[in-house]
């Protein structure tokens, strides 16, 4: 009984050791994935939506905008999100995509390709551009001072002004899906921990079954030896 004792000791010793399921695996992975991406999502926003508030503020020297018109095609569509990087007008050249308002009476901005620079406009000292489109058929009716040019596009994201601008409109509707997805994770995370408990229990009962067959002989064994 004793070596039959420590058998069952050792064997359950080396199924606690067992590597997990393939599925348990993949489910952690995912589950470590989503909660990085996920919580990278809510600090980004949060970044994004502060910096938002105020036009002079930029966030490592950058400002983001969300293209709503199709004007810029097929470089950037309606729902993308296009990053600005402050600069003046020493720093901007003919062909560059600037961002700018084109009204002091607007809080509006565009984001149009320069096509051409105007250095000491009419002997003012102030550099203005000529900005267009890349789907327009003709250049934008007015001039861009230099004081009302935001920056130089650097790169976009595309779709992702959808998601800021949604998150910023109907922040409200986040908190529920965040709950959903953490009760699902909750859920996996118990199936999975069931399944690994049921497989391991059948498993130990097969051990002691087949260690309780082997022992069996033995012992009758040795003692038809002692009659």
């Amino acid at each position: 009984m004793a070596v039959v004792i420590i058998e069952m000791k050792n064997e359950q010793t080396e199924q606690s050791t067992l590597p997990e399921s393939a599925g348990y695996k993949v489910f952690s992975i995912v589950r470590s994935v989503m909660v990085y991406i996920l919580a990278a999502a809510i600090i980004i926003g949060a970044l994004l939506f502060a910096s938002s508030k105020n036009p002079s503020k930029s966030l490592f020297g950058f400002r983001y905008y969300t293209v709503l018109t199709p004007s810029m095609e097929p470089v950037y569509s309606p729902g993308d999100m296009v990053f600005v990087k402050l600069c003046g007008a020493n720093d901007i050249s003919e062909n560059d995509i600037i961002t700018f308002n084109p009204s002091e009476d607007s809080e509006a901005y565009l984001t149009h390709r320069v096509t051409q620079k105007l250095e000491d406009y009419q002997g003012t000292g102030v550099t203005c551009f000529r900005t267009k489109g890349d789907a327009n058929d003709a250049e934008d009716s007015f001039l861009i001072d230099e004081k009302r040019v935001i920056g130089v596009v650097k790169f976009h994201v595309p779709f992702l002004g959808y998601i800021i601008r949604f998150i910023q409109l109907r922040w409200y509707f986040i908190i529920p899906i965040i709950v959903l997805i953490a009760v699902f994770f909750y859920l996996m995370q118990l199936y999975f921990d069931r399944s690994e408990g049921e497989s391991n229990a059948v498993e130990d009962i097969g051990e002691i079954s087949k260690n309780n067959q082997g022992t069996i002989p033995e012992k009758e064994t040795s003692e038809n030896i002692k009659e």
